[in-house]
């Protein structure tokens, strides 16, 4: 009886994911967030807008999102960087501030996509404001393809949070 005790625990506990959640945040930035799930499999980096309120120990909407996305295409961790690194829960607030970008944005922007298997952009229609876009496109390494989750009317690449959970990576 306790040995069937012990492997029913065993059975349990060996189908508990765990998690590994990180983020940098310096003041009113963050520059990067990350989830690692299964360190066997490959990483997938996607740059959005802005951030929220995801940090290394809660997750929102969209991150929750991302990791389904992440996990579906068959990845074990991922990583997001933004455009701006201004955590803001509403775009329009980057307007109102002197430096949505953040000192630091650029680096790691820079860092998250040399080290990923997938690029995953998808900053929807605000992406436009001041140039970030195009910046962030050339900062990029051109050896890498940048996917995203559809395009936008206007051809910005579509945000993860509204999406179906079956929408599939296009080359952006």
């Amino acid at each position: 009886m306790y040995l069937e005790l012990d492997k029913i625990w065993y059975d349990v506990y060996a189908s508990i994911i765990i998690m590994r959640k990180s983020a940098r945040i310096v003041g009113d930035y963050r520059y990067l967030l990350s989830r690692k799930w299964d360190a066997s499999k490959p990483k997938i980096t996607f740059v959005m807008l802005n951030p929220s309120t995801a940090d290394a120990k809660q997750d929102d909407r969209t991150l929750r999102k991302c990791i389904h996305f992440a996990k579906s295409l068959g990845y074990g961790s991922l990583q997001v960087v933004n455009l701006f690194a201004y955590r803001a829960t509403k775009p329009r607030e980057l307007r109102k501030v002197t430096d949505p970008v953040g000192p630091k944005n650029n680096f790691y922007i820079q860092l998250a996509t040399r080290r990923t298997s997938l690029i995953i952009v998808a900053w929807g229609t605000h992406g436009g404001f001041q140039g970030r876009d195009k910046v962030v496109q050339n900062l990029i390494s051109s050896k890498q393809t940048l996917y995203c989750l559809g395009v936008t009317k206007y051809g910005y690449p579509r945000h993860p949070l509204y999406l179906k959970k079956n929408t599939k990576p296009i080359i952006f």
